[in-house]
């Protein structure tokens, strides 16, 4: 096994133990012991714990963005809001589904994460902010431009996330379909009431 695969390895099984039991969980003897190697090789290989940690939260945050970035909208208006958030929905959700280790750690930390996973989290949030404001900005509801990009970003960000934790934690009670659905009667009605004729203003 070379280095990297070693290295590969051992992240792995401290992800197995931090989605099983928790980061307070993970020690060196542990990982050693879970990998099938001495003590020094996880000390060779991250120096200390929290070597291992960081490296641990740098390797899921950047799996993460990484998962995002392959499934978030470029261009609403382009794409057609409903459409685009659509997709865009459907991505998410099986992304966490398929890692719930990774989307498990972002969406709801415990308490025994470390302050940088904290961090990086808090940072990956604002730059998916970013770019969906970007994204949001060319659509057009009604005739009009959507008048404030980033706060429905956020908006979306923060109906997204909670749509994919109730996957996560009660996936018999809401499966991927279910909420796809309900997203997608919520969206036409939101989209068929923009269209409408704006009330004339009285006064």
């Amino acid at each position: 096994m070379t280095a990297q695969e070693r290295r590969a390895q051992l992240l792995a099984v401290t992800k197995t133990m931090v989605g099983s039991d928790g980061f307070h969980s993970v020690t060196i003897e542990a990982v050693a012991r879970a990998a099938g190697v001495s003590r020094p090789v996880v000390y060779e290989h991250f120096g200390d714990l929290e070597g291992l940690l960081d490296a641990l939260v740098d390797l899921l945050s950047c799996t993460a963005l990484a998962q995002l970035a392959a499934v978030l909208p470029t261009d609403l208006g382009r794409d057609g809001p409903r459409r685009a958030l659509l997709a865009a929905l459907r991505g998410y959700l099986e992304v966490a589904k398929a890692d719930p280790v990774t989307w498990s750690l972002v969406l709801m930390p415990s308490a025994g994460v470390p302050e940088s996973a904290r961090e990086r989290i808090a940072l990956g949030r604002s730059q998916v902010v970013a770019h969906l404001a970007t994204a949001v900005a060319p659509a057009v509801l009604g005739g009009r431009l959507l008048p404030d990009p980033e706060l429905t970003a956020r908006l979306i960000v923060t109906t997204a996330d909670e749509l994919v934790r109730l996957v996560l934690t009660q996936p018999q009670e809401f499966p991927v379909e279910r909420v796809l659905a309900h997203a997608d009667w919520l969206l036409e009605r939101l989209e068929a009431h923009a269209e409408a004729p704006w009330p004339a203003v009285v006064g």
